[in-house]
């Protein structure tokens, strides 16, 4: 069963458990990508790497109704320093379940790794701007962050479409509340994140956000003022978004 409401122009779709909010988001995309390759050779698609994102990307892997071969795929973070093998490496967990699984025309990934990350930085807003996005599949962070978008860093106006930041302390903490890290010290200081206008300014947005932990975030995002303190909250501003919750993220509605 799900229950639909908006926020300014953003629509909200809350479900019963986090499978049919997993299925109903699918759904969704999987119909936005049909439409683009109905008008379009190919399909451009920003994915986020995060557990909480698990359903909807079992969810494509399972749809043999997409032609992934036409889509090119991007992802939105990338921690500065981790080795290139780390399980807990963005492109490795987008890898693992989702980028091996199928063929996608191209994949390309952020290198966290790279000795001049202004290079790195130049080299990927060089691809989004050749490969301009079409949709957007994203989480909201506990500290209502975005791709690494938090709050002491987070701009609606930044001129960049990706840069380095310094991770907030209640972002790391969630690294490891998720099960990506045991102890916080292990949790990278720094990362590369596509900006706020490269993630919003695209024709359309999905955002998938269950589970108690992120409860406080959707209440910021939905009832809290559109501000850089929750900006996740911008999303009420764009004219195609629609954020997917389940009972637990919004028990505090």
């Amino acid at each position: 069963m799900k229950n639909m409401l908006k926020f300014n122009h953003l629509m909200v779709n809350i479900y019963d458990s986090r499978i049919d909010m997993g299925e109903g988001a699918v759904q969704d995309i999987c119909a936005n990508i049909l439409q683009v390759l109905s008008l379009k050779s190919e399909c451009n698609i920003i994915f986020a790497a995060a557990p909480s994102q698990n359903e909807v990307l079992s969810g494509l892997v399972a749809r043999t109704d997409i032609d992934f071969s036409r889509i090119n795929a991007f992802h939105m973070d990338e921690y500065i320093g981790l080795p290139c093998d780390a399980p807990q490496g963005f492109a490795n967990f987008l890898k693992r379940t989702l980028f091996h699984l199928v063929t996608f025309k191209n994949v390309f990934c952020l290198d966290g790794n790279n000795v001049d990350i202004e290079t790195e930085c130049a080299r990927y807003s060089g691809l989004l701007s050749q490969y301009p996005t079409d949709i957007v599949c994203m989480g909201i962070g506990e500290n209502g962050h975005i791709a690494f978008n938090d709050p002491p860093v987070a701009d609606f106006q930044d001129s960049k479409m990706v840069k380095p930041v310094e991770l907030d302390q209640i972002c790391r903490n969630q690294q490891v509340n998720d099960g990506c890290f045991s102890h916080i010290d292990l949790v990278p200081t720094h990362a590369l994140t596509l900006t706020i206008p490269a993630l919003v300014n695209v024709p359309a947005i999905f955002c998938v956000v269950p589970s108690i932990s992120k409860a406080q975030a959707v209440k910021d995002t939905l009832l809290g003022e559109i501000s850089t303190s929750c900006p996740a909250s911008i999303l009420r501003d764009h004219p195609n978004a629609t954020l997917y919750l389940d009972r637990a993220s919004t028990s505090l509605l």
